[in-house]
């Protein structure tokens, strides 16, 4: 809560204590309409239920016993028994001049997010959790704590036996291959490993010899990670992304620490050897047909599945990394895989109770057909495609703007549009990839908050003064503008709890609605108000800016 709604808070449940000897959150929220004043709960309703008494008559006891004068006007009682409470003028002025930094919390925090594979280009389905993690990445470290990124790329297993031992079959130099040669290769190599055996088997007995370090065999893989990080580099760098190649941390950095995995849970008794794989079978997870499902730390031919990289990289992150709390960005398709791994390793102590981790999952990018989103001949939409044509898309949309940097500024209102229109929703929910409505310049969208931020801009610069405070707060329009601006760090708090970026989304779209509505009816640069109105218009740029910015939205000067 904001530094008044806590105290607000605080002295409710002290009212309640006094009047009745019961100590309750008061569940303090905004209020919905003007007239419930600025804030509302619904104590005395609980108290009531609690109590066996009416609700109004244990209101009147709690507003006798509140004390708040010296920050609300007097409260009222409304409908079945709710309490309202409206803030002084000069009480709410003052919470708008007074922000104040998160204190660090001391803890650590370790966000696995974006992952994409070594020797495939990135495409639409990264696109989710790299915005998503880059925010959630962002909203811990503005509340205090210490985030370390993991880009948990995938460059271990199968597939790159497939694909050296492809190369090796047509004799070529990789050296020469650059990401889409790459990618061209693991195609060739997946086909060949589906309609040969015998490939299929050299292909799995040359991941062994990756995992145990052949040399030649090492040189090549190598070859691929290093192109691979570099164009996911350059991605990176167009999407806005903070992440950087020290970030990186794939599977292939729990190699040796595989087979201390499995004998630390073989002699715990967690393992059992199922048609010659080392699986753990965990109660209550069963498959459709009834049978247990296993949790496979090692395979019949010797070799690692991911699920026993997952376990190493829990390990290390709570041994070595001291984590106490592991994020992990991924889909919602791997909700169980989480779920097995996670029960595994606090069944085995490596995730102790004293640190938890999250699956924070996320719904499908779909097409205007409603359907998983495709290129038109059914293949996976590259990720550098659709930031182009969003970029192309906005630069388009300021062509008649004069007094800007447009190519600057379309790179900011393209990708802030992709971005905002990823982090608007429920994560959890599909949504439609329509560049249209993305990049629109009304609605709930990116282009409509970076519009606001600019037009405040301007008129600060026209006004000449932004370092005044407010203290005159006598429109209702100020107030609720200035109301919502005291919410800020509350709806902040919120989303580095719930990790669901939407509610900042929501809350800055309200405020830039709420900002439009004042603009109407508060003149700012004429009248006895001026100083004041200006000094409210910088607090909301600077929260506007702030707020996009742990979204990892550019907030553009001019537009």
């Amino acid at each position: 809560m904001s530094a008044v709604s806590s105290v607000l808070a605080s002295r409710l449940s002290d009212a309640s204590t006094t009047a009745f000897g019961i100590t309750l959150d008061p569940e303090l929220r905004s209020a919905t309409k003007p007239e419930f004043g600025h804030y509302q709960t619904n104590l005395a309703l609980r108290l009531g239920n609690q109590l066996s008494l009416p609700p109004r008559e244990v209101a009147a006891r709690l507003v006798a016993a509140l004390k708040v004068d010296d920050l609300c006007e007097t409260p009222a009682i409304a409908g079945p028994g709710f309490v309202n409470l409206t803030l002084r003028s000069d009480v709410l002025a003052a919470a708008v001049n007074d922000r104040t930094a998160f204190a660090p919390r001391g803890e650590r925090v370790v966000v696995d997010y974006s992952q994409p594979n070594v020797a495939k280009q990135m495409h639409v389905g990264h696109l989710r959790s790299t915005v998503i993690g880059d925010a959630v990445c962002n909203v811990l470290r503005y509340v205090g704590y210490e985030v370390i990124r993991q880009n948990h790329v995938g460059d271990w297993g199968t597939q790159y036996g497939m694909m050296i031992e492809q190369l090796l079959e047509e004799d070529l130099d990789p050296e020469t291959l650059d990401l889409q040669g790459l990618q061209a290769l693991y195609e060739r190599s997946r086909r060949h490993f589906d309609s040969d055996g015998d490939f299929a088997d050299l292909a799995r007995l040359r991941v062994v010899a990756l995992q145990t370090g052949d040399p030649a065999t090492r040189a090549s893989w190598q070859r691929m990670v290093d192109v691979s990080l570099a164009d996911f580099e350059q991605v990176y760098a167009r999407l806005g992304s903070a992440l950087t190649r020290a970030d990186v941390v794939g599977e292939s950095a729990y190699n040796d620490d595989l087979p201390v995995i499995v004998a630390e849970l073989e002699q715990d008794g967690l393992l059992t050897e199922s048609e010659g794989a080392s699986c753990a079978f965990l109660p209550g997870f069963v498959g459709r047909d009834g049978e247990p499902l296993p949790v496979i730390v090692r395979k019949s031919d010797g070799g690692f599945g991911y699920s026993a990289t997952d376990l190493a990289a829990i390990r290390h992150r709570v041994k070595t990394l001291h984590a106490k709390r592991i994020v992990y960005v991924v889909d919602h398709r791997q909700a169980l895989h989480f779920d097995m791994i996670f029960t595994l390793a606090q069944a085995a102590g490596w995730l102790p109770p004293t640190t938890t981790a999250e699956h924070v999952s996320f719904g499908t990018v779909l097409g205007p057909d409603g359907k998983p989103f495709k290129t038109r001949a059914g293949g996976t939409v590259k990720l550098t495609t659709l930031l182009e044509e969003a970029v192309e898309r906005a630069d388009a949309l300021l062509a008649d703007r004069t007094g800007i940097d447009r190519a600057a500024t379309a790179v900011a209102v393209g990708i802030g549009a992709i971005k905002y229109a990823d982090l608007s929703s429920d994560r959890d929910n599909d949504y439609v990839f329509d560049l249209d409505r993305m990049v629109a310049m009304s609605g709930n969208t990116g282009p409509y908050l970076q519009y606001a931020h600019a037009r405040l801009t301007r008129l600060l610069t026209k006004a000449g003064e932004t370092s005044g405070l407010v203290t005159v707060l006598e429109h209702p329009v100020e107030q609720r503008l200035a109301l919502l601006l005291t919410g800020f760090d509350d709806v902040v708090l919120q989303v580095a709890e719930t990790l669901q970026p939407h509610r900042l989304c929501t809350y800055l779209y309200e405020l830039a609605a709420v900002l439009s509505v004042f603009y109407e009816q508060c003149p700012v640069l004429r009248g006895e108000n001026r100083s004041s109105r200006i000094a409210l218009c910088a607090a909301t740029r600077q929260v506007l800016q702030d707020g996009l910015g742990l979204l990892g939205i550019a907030a553009p000067d001019a537009m």
